[in-house]
C-alpha cells in the first residue's frame, strides 16, 4: 500500500473518490497521528548526483566564471548566455513531460543564474558600463551598478518560476535578493561608499523582507512544493549574518541579540524551519563563548553553572517530546490561517 501523500488525496478527489472537505479532514487526521512525509527529494545517490552536478553547471557560469570570458566582447558573452539559458529551459521542458522534476529544476535554476551574464553582456555591448569590470566580479564585489542586472534576473526569474513551477528555481532568485541586501546600500546611499553600519542595516531590512516574502509563499503554497526554502535560507542569513556582526559596546544588547538567537531556535521549532534553529544556536553559543572569554573569564562557577543548564535544557527536552504535538499546536493557533494550514500539510 503506498504512503498516503497530499497528491494522493489530491487525486482520490479529481476522482470523485472524496470530496474536497473529506480529502483536508483525512489529511489533517494524518498529520496529527503519524509523521509527515518528507516535503523534498529524498537524500538519494541519484539526488546526489543531479544536485552535484547542477550546482558545479551553475558554479561555471557564475562563481568559477574566468576572465577569458571578457574576450568574446559584451555582445558575445550576450549571445552565448542567452543560447544557453534557452537550451536549459527546453531540456527542462522535456525533462517535466518524462515526469523528472528534479533535473529539471536545476536547468530552471541554470537559465536563471545566467540572466546576469546576459544582462552584463548586454549593458556592456551598448556601452553602459562606464568602468571596465570583469563580469567574475558580480560574485565577489559589492557595486551599485550591478542593481540593474539583479532587477532583471528577478523578474526573468519570477517569469521562469511561473511558467515552470519548480522549486528549484527558486534559488538563484534568493542568492541574488541577498547580493541586493549588500549592493543597494550604496546606491540608496547616492552612489557613495556608505560605513558598514549604514550596509547592515540595509542587509537586515533586505532579510526581514524576504522572511516576510518567504511566510507570504508559505501561505500561498501550503509548502506543497515546498517554494519558500531557500528564501528562508537567505533572508535568514542577510538578516541574522548581518545582526551577528553589528557591534554592541552594552551588556544590555548583547544579552538581547542572545535572546533573539534563542527565539530564532524557537521559531525553528514552531515553523519547522531548521535554518532559524541553526542560525539561533550558533548566535548563542557566541553569545555564551563572549561570557566565557570575556565577562567570566576568572569564574570558577561559570563552568558548572552552564553545565546545568545543558542538563535542564536536556530534560526540557524529554518534556518537549512528550507534549510536543500539543505546543506546536499552542503556538501555532497564533500565526495566520495560511500558515497554519501550510505547515499542517509540510511539518
Amino acid at each position: 500500500m503506498p504512503n498516503v501523500t497530499r497528491e494522493l488525496l489530491d487525486e482520490a478527489v479529481t476522482r470523485g473518490i472524496v470530496s474536497t472537505g473529506q480529502s483536508d479532514e483525512l489529511w489533517r487526521f494524518f498529520g496529527d497521528t503519524a509523521p509527515p512525509p518528507a516535503s523534498g527529494p529524498g537524500f538519494t545517490f541519484t539526488n546526489v548526483l543531479y544536485y552535484f552536478g547542477g550546482m558545479i553547471a551553475i558554479g561555471a557560469m557564475t562563481l568559477f566564471m574566468t576572465l577569458g570570458w571578457q574576450a568574446f566582447g559584451g555582445w558575445g558573452m550576450f549571445a552565448i548566455a542567452t543560447a544557453y539559458a534557452a537550451a536549459a529551459l527546453v531540456v527542462a521542458r522535456l525533462l517535466l513531460n518524462k515526469n523528472l522534476p528534479t533535473p529539471a529544476g536545476i536547468l530552471a535554476a541554470l537559465a536563471v543564474a545566467l540572466v546576469p551574464l546576459a544582462l552584463y553582456g548586454l549593458q556592456n555591448g551598448l556601452g553602459m558600463w562606464p568602468i571596465a569590470r570583469p563580469y567574475r566580479d558580480y560574485q565577489y564585489f559589492i557595486d551599485w551598478r550591478w542593481a540593474a542586472m539583479e532587477i532583471g534576473t528577478l523578474a526573468a526569474g519570477a517569469i521562469i518560476l511561473y511558467l515552470y513551477r519548480l522549486p528549484f528555481a527558486v534559488m538563484p532568485i534568493a542568492v541574488t535578493l541577498w547580493f541586493m541586501s549588500m549592493d543597494f546600500a550604496p546606491l540608496l546611499a547616492g552612489g557613495l561608499d556608505p560605513d558598514w553600519k549604514f550596509r547592515k542595516l540595509v542587509s537586515m531590512v533586505f532579510g526581514i523582507a524576504m522572511l516576510c516574502l518567504a511566510m507570504y509563499v508559505d501561505i500561498r503554497s501550503k509548502r506543497r512544493p515546498d517554494y519558500g526554502f531557500w528564501l528562508y535560507i537567505f533572508g535568514t542569513f542577510a538578516f541574522w549574518g548581518a545582526l551577528s556582526l553589528s557591534d554592541s559596546s552594552s551588556q544590555l544588547g548583547k544579552f538581547l541579540y542572545a535572546c533573539l538567537n534563542v527565539g530564532l531556535i524557537f521559531a525553528g521549532a514552531i515553523l519547522a524551519r531548521r535554518v532559524f534553529t541553526v542560525c539561533g544556536s550558533l548566535g548563542v553559543f557566541g553569545y555564551l563563548g563572549y561570557l566565557s572569554y570575556s565577562v567570566f573569564k576568572d569564574s570558577l562557577m561559570f563552568p558548572i553553572t552552564l553545565t546545568a543548564l545543558g542538563l535542564a535544557l536536556v530534560v526540557s527536552g524529554i518534556w518537549w517530546q512528550r507534549h510536543e504535538a500539543g505546543i506546536r499546536a499552542h503556538f501555532r493557533s497564533f500565526l495566520p490561517s495560511g500558515l497554519r494550514e501550510s505547515l499542517a500539510g509540510g511539518g
